[in-house]
């Protein structure tokens, strides 16, 4: 493998728990995007995520989050990782 090798993961997650499984996936800290896509499979939102954000600068990503988790049930939390 070459330093861009990348792995996606697939994570369906009910509406309710949208947030923290988000929140739990970044904290893993190998998390290079989240994407969120609803029950048809179309990408709602797309978040690169970098080493150097963390804390407040994620605060308008879990507002955002917790918006969507409202108006639908059912999820799809799409996590690119560097391997």
């Amino acid at each position: 493998m070459t330093f861009n090798d990348k792995v996606r993961e697939e994570y369906k997650v009910k509406g309710e728990h949208l947030v923290a499984r988000a929140k739990e996936l970044v904290h893993q800290g190998n998390v290079k995007r989240l994407i969120v896509k609803d029950e048809s499979g179309q990408a709602l939102i797309e978040v690169p995520l970098t080493v150097g954000i963390v804390g407040a600068l994620m605060l308008p990503v879990w507002v955002a989050l917790g918006a969507m988790a409202a108006l639908a049930n059912n999820f799809t939390l799409e996590v690119e990782t560097r391997e």
